[in-house]
């Protein structure tokens, strides 16, 4: 698998008079599970549109790296699998039908599908609802069927926009267990989430606030310097000062 990064440069975007993204350079190291952490209109899903692809800059560069050199997007592309906040998921297909659609859509041979689906099914626990429509699913179980049809094509780096949103507690531990088990096969991860809880399971955080990147790190180090006990401190304060 080849090792994927992405690094920006005073990274902006605006939408008329909304500035979403105001400047903020990210590094995106490889192999790493990373957190964009910020609540609602903080930037995150403008962020991960950029990094798909899918939206322009206003200002600002996009870097793509594939084995340590610098690649461009066509290059780096077909490496790269995209999960937005809002799955694109059929409802009257079931969960073996979205399988065998994103098969034909990734064009993958039958046996590399073959071997894939079972791995994805076994560690989703998703097998013994194979004929389960989408649209009769849970939560927890709908955005684990998002993630598997990402991961079909076995991508070397994964965009997740706040795949836990609305989800159980327990399908959100299961789902950064999932998580966990992709970073340790060194596919770069960047996950969105409000959930500031969250931020303390990734190896890097990077704080969003109003379009404006607050702190990027480990997680512990990013709280020491603060000095604040919990993330949510940091945005707290963060309001606070905006009052004033």
């Amino acid at each position: 698998m080849n090792s994927f990064s992405i690094k920006t440069e005073n990274l902006s975007k605006s939408f008329g008079a909304v500035k979403a993204l105001k400047g903020v350079s990210f590094d995106f190291s490889e192999g790493l599970l990373h957190g964009l952490i910020g609540s609602n209109g903080a930037g995150k899903t403008t962020a991960m549109r950029l990094l798909a692809g899918l939206l322009r800059p206003s200002s600002g560069s996009i870097t793509y790296f594939k084995d340590g050199k610098a690649a461009d997007f066509a290059e780096f592309r077909p490496g790269l699998a995209y999960m937005p906040q809002q799955a694109s998921l059929y409802p009257d297909l079931s969960i073996e039908e979205h399988l065998e659609f994103f098969r034909a859509l990734y064009r993958l041979d039958a046996e590399t599908y073959a071997r894939r689906s079972a791995g994805l099914l076994e560690i989703t626990r998703l097998g013994k609802f194979l004929k389960r429509r989408a649209g009769q699913l849970s939560g927890g179980m709908y955005k684990k069927l998002g993630l598997m049809c990402a991961l079909l094509q076995s991508p070397s780096a994964l965009l997740l926009d706040e795949p836990t949103n609305g989800v159980d507690p327990i399908s959100r531990r299961e789902f950064w267990e999932l998580l966990y088990g992709l970073a340790a096969d060194r596919v770069l991860v960047i996950v969105s989430t409000a959930y500031m809880d969250e931020a303390e399971r990734c190896a890097r955080v990077h704080l969003l606030d109003d379009g404006t990147l607050l702190a990027s790190g480990e997680p512990r180090a990013v709280l020491e310097e603060a000095g604040a006990a919990g993330f949510e401190e940091i945005f707290i304060r963060r309001g606070k000062g905006a009052e004033r």
